[in-house]
Parts: structure tokens; sequence; C-alpha cells
């Protein structure tokens, strides 16, 4: 695993434990020699998971849209930081870039971003892992969330656990260096499927 994409709030939160996390994973990526791709923004956690990994001596590339570097939060000290025209394009590129993909709390952008990794891995369009670091239970209603769609069917019990979630930096690293993706097939009832073809 040479590089992860990490997605996180552009602003701190209200709580130091986020800062905190933040730092932890960017100073354990740089010590693992795994680089990281990122949003490219100076500001919120994702400022300080980039400035931790610099800190470290590795590697970080920033990814961001044209309209946020007009708006000055662009980070100039990365490794390299690469403008792109919009969103789409953003998520496109960082998808390239990385081995995998770890969310830590943020907020829409952060979900949108994270389960437009997850959609394309249970389509078949990436087969790369995905993490959600938790921080004091700050995904707890998320993950909860998530079980009721395998309750109601929506999502396959094996989908569900081929994704990580958890507080240990070092046990998700590993988790992600031994990843083999989940074969469940996406749709729940056979008989709906052949019915769709």
């Amino acid at each position: 695993m040479r590089s992860v994409c990490v997605y996180c709030g552009s602003n701190a939160g209200s709580n130091p434990a986020y800062a905190e996390r933040a730092m932890a994973l960017g100073h354990r990526l740089a010590a693992e020699g795994i680089g990281l791709v990122y949003g490219g923004g100076n500001v919120g956690l994702m400022g300080i998971v980039a400035d931790a990994v610099l800190e470290g001596g590795g590697e970080v590339v920033g990814v961001i849209p044209e309209q946020l570097v007009q708006w000055e939060v662009a980070h100039q000290g990365l490794t390299r930081l690469e403008v792109v025209a919009n969103m789409h394009e953003r998520k496109a590129r960082m998808f390239d870039l990385a081995d995998g993909f770890i969310a830590l709390p943020g907020g829409f952008g952060t979900l949108d971003e994270m389960f437009e990794m997850l959609t394309w891995r249970q389509l078949g369009i990436g087969q790369r892992p995905c993490a959600f670091l938790d921080v004091e239970g700050f995904y707890a209603p998320l993950i909860a969330m998530i079980d009721r769609m395998v309750a109601e069917r929506f999502l396959h019990p094996d989908q569900r656990a081929d994704l990580w979630h958890g507080d240990d930096i070092p046990a998700m690293l590993a988790w992600m260096r031994d990843y083999s993706p989940a074969q469940a097939d996406k749709w729940m009832d056979e008989k709906r499927r052949k019915s769709l073809r």
C-alpha cells in the first residue's frame, strides 16, 4: 500500500480529539512510508493531517478544484498540489492516486466522497479498502444506519463486513494492507435480479 486517500472535515470540529486523531494518523502514515492523498486544503482536519504527514517526512499530494484555490484555502507546502476543474475531476483523480480510503470525522463532503468510493466498490469499479476511523463514537450513528440497511435488505451482509470501522490506527492500516474484497452480489434477490435483465 503506497498511498491512502483521507477524507475529513475542512473544519476542525468542536472536540479537540478530532484534531489529535488526525495528527496521529498523519504521523503514522509518514512513519510507515504511506503517502497521503487528500483534498489539498490548509484548513480544518484536512490541514492538520497533511501537516502531520509532512512533519514526519512523508509525501502529500493534494487535489483541489480551482474554485477552492480562488478562496485561498489551498495548502502551498505540499509535495505536490494538483488543481482540477471541479469536484467530479477531484474525486476521480484522488481515486486514481490512492490504494485505499479513510474517513476521519467531517461533514457532507466527507460522507459524499467516502460513499461514492463504497458505491464504486460495490459495483466493481474499484476494489480498494474503505475505512471509517472513528473518534469517540463520531461514526457510531452512521454505522448503525448501515447496519439497518443490512437488516432491511438494502445492503448485503458481506459488503457491510467489507467496511472497516474502529479507532485503532495500526489495526486499520494492517487490515487495509491485507484487504481482500468481498465477492457478494449487489442484488439481494436473485429472482428480482433476473427480472431486470
